[in-house]
C-alpha cells in the first residue's frame, strides 16, 4: 500500500479537491485512512428514517470540527460518510454530497492498494453505483514497468 498524505487549505472544497488528486495520482483508487479538520459547510444525505425517505439532503452552514471521514475514492466514483461536531460538541453525520468547505485545514491520509482496482458499476439491487474490488496483475520481472 502506499500512503499519501495531504493538507488542504481554506477555502478549498474537500470532496472535489481529494477526486482531482485520485484521478491525478491514484486512478484506480484509494480508501480514506484518516481526516481531521475544520469545515464552514457541509452537504450531507442522511440516514434513511421512520417514513423510509432514503435521499434527504441537508446543507449546514456553520463551522464545524471534522471527527472522521471514511470511504473510497477512485477515478470510476466516490463513496464518503463523515463525522461532524458542531460548536457545542453535538455530533451529526451523513453521505457526503460536497460543499465541505475548509475553514482553516484539512489534514487526510490516503491509502492506494497497489493491487487492486476500485471501481462502481451499479447495482440494480440499491439503485447506486457499488463498490467493486479487483485484483490486478502484478508486474513481473520481465516486464517494462517493474524494470523502472
Amino acid at each position: 500500500m502506499k500512503l499519501h498524505i495531504l493538507r488542504l487549505t481554506p477555502g478549498q472544497e474537500v470532496k472535489s479537491s481529494l477526486e482531482a488528486y485520485v484521478t491525478r495520482e491514484a486512478p484506480n483508487g484509494v480508501v480514506i485512512l484518516t481526516c481531521c479538520g475544520s469545515l464552514t459547510s457541509a452537504t450531507l444525505r442522511m440516514a434513511a428514517n421512520d417514513d423510509h425517505v432514503t435521499n434527504k439532503i441537508v446543507t449546514f452552514d456553520e463551522h464545524f470540527e471534522v471527527l472522521a471521514m471514511s470511504g473510497t475514492i477512485s477515478a470510476a466514483g466516490t463513496h464518503l460518510h463523515i463525522c461532524l461536531s458542531d460548536n457545542n460538541g453535538a455530533t451529526l453525520g451523513g453521505h457526503v454530497m460536497g460543499n465541505l468547505k475548509v475553514f482553516t485545514t484539512m489534514e487526510v491520509g490516503l491509502g492506494q492498494p497497489l493491487s487492486l482496482s476500485l471501481t462502481r458499476p451499479h447495482d440494480l439491487k440499491t439503485g447506486f453505483d457499488e463498490l467493486k474490488v479487483t485484483k490486478l496483475a502484478l508486474p513481473t520481472s520481465s516486464s517494462p514497468l517493474a524494470m523502472q
